[in-house]
């Protein structure tokens, strides 16, 4: 196999673009944003608060508000399907608003928490209550603008509880200071949060990850913005050198410039024995004999179920960890991974926090479900490059984040 690709735009940074966009007073020109279901929902909450949100090809056109959110907006409920970004970084902008809104979402969304964020809104004045079961959705925010002052934190769940917060902190009445106790997962998407929101003007003053300071007034302005390759959705397709031994190259993913902390899964591949060219723009991966490892996917939780399916292929025990709040995800990843694989006839342990794969065993095709989970369904197929029989009995929840991707993946076809 020899493949080239261009992979989409980054899933996250189009949210904290279109947000950062449509709080600005004036045109914003989002270049190469990523249009799937998860940004569709953020796009049309953003309109709903008075946003203009005009499609332009690849390109998104935002006419932002200056942050002031319509006040005939009131009394909508905001609904976010399962996308649990959507859900969490647009719960502070509403709060920062006035009237009463519902932000809901599907079944799925309904099990997946965010009381930690409610109680740290709480404490910068926000007034929201949970109309089902405590910790949440659907929530209901009474909105009347957000004081600000000082909050502690923890991100256990999830490192979107801190984004929100940074990302609504421009617009309060006073400076936000945010303490962050216990270890904070998944940092790199926090790091992608100020970048944006700094590109778009604001300030943010930290030290480390344990505080960070926004001045109130340091509002966001208008500007032509360009959304980075989805290094996330890149990993499948580097997936698939690794385990056919091939040679695919993502033609738009700099190795060099990103901030999104899922490029350290190509230190994995390289350590479990591919070998990895790294370009000014490009990256090529080219598949070698695998070897298992023992690795903290703390730091990229999203590439687990990547990882999971390389490890099939690898010599050895591969042991996943650090973990535990992909059972909080679009499913439970670790018990989801697991089960499927083990109808593959592999041999793997659900731990607390991660997984085993014991690798180099002989697998057999089946129909697998994946549990309604894009990145359950888009692993899937790294396997079924190996293995012969394998059916996918959902390809279409691939929508919510990669609405293109059978149609590339049919470039790494024989």
């Amino acid at each position: 196999m020899r493949a080239s690709v261009r992979i989409p735009g980054s899933k996250s940074v189009s949210h904290r673009a279109m947000i950062a966009a449509a709080m600005a007073e004036g045109e914003s020109l989002l270049k190469g944003v990523l249009f799937c279901e998860d940004t569709d929902y953020t796009g049309k909450a953003l309109q709903t608060l008075g946003a203009d949100m005009i499609r332009r090809g690849d390109d998104l056109l935002v006419r932002g508000n200056g942050g002031r959110l319509t006040t005939n907006a009131s009394g909508n409920t905001l609904f976010v399907g399962n996308a649990g970004t959507s859900m969490r970084l647009l719960l502070s902008v509403v709060s920062l608003g006035h009237g009463e809104f519902v932000l809901d979402g599907s079944p799925r969304m309904r099990q997946r928490p965010v009381g930690t964020l409610v109680n740290a809104l709480h404490d910068l004045g926000a007034r929201l209550s949970f109309l089902a079961k405590e910790g949440y959705p659907p929530v209901l925010v009474k909105a009347r603008g957000l004081r600000g002052g000082s909050v502690e934190i923890s991100n256990e769940e999830s490192s979107q509880y801190l984004s929100s917060l940074l990302l609504a902190a421009p617009y309060t009445e006073r400076d936000t200071e945010i303490h962050v106790k216990a270890s904070l997962l998944s940092r790199p998407y926090v790091d992608l949060t100020i970048k944006v929101m700094e590109t778009f003007g604001a300030r943010v003053l930290r030290r480390g990850y344990e505080y960070f300071r926004v001045e109130s007034g340091t509002h966001y302005r208008p500007r032509t913005f360009v959304v980075e390759a989805d290094v996330t959705a890149a990993g499948y397709f580097w997936a698939a050198a690794a385990v056919t031994g091939g040679s695919v190259t993502t033609t738009n993913v700099d190795p060099f410039s990103t901030s999104q902390g899922d490029t350290g899964f190509l230190e994995i591949l390289e350590k479990m024995g591919c070998r990895v060219m790294r370009e000014q723009g490009t990256v090529t991966v080219q598949g070698g004999a695998l070897q298992g490892l023992t690795v903290d996917m703390g730091t990229m939780p999203d590439v687990v179920p990547t990882l999971a399916a390389v490890a099939l292929f690898a010599q050895g025990k591969t042991t996943i960890r650090n973990v535990a709040h992909l059972r909080l995800k679009e499913s439970d990843r670790l018990r989801a991974v697991a089960a499927e694989w083990k109808r593959l006839g592999a041999q793997v342990e659900e731990l607390s926090d991660g997984l085993i794969i014991e690798g180099g065993r002989p697998l057999k095709g089946a129909a697998l479900d994946p549990h309604n989970d894009h990145r359950i369904a888009m692993s899937l197929a790294v396997v079924g490059l190996k293995v012969s029989g394998l059916v996918i009995t959902d390809k279409t929840c691939v929508n919510k984040s990669f609405p293109t991707f059978w149609d590339l993946w049919k470039s790494l076809e024989p």
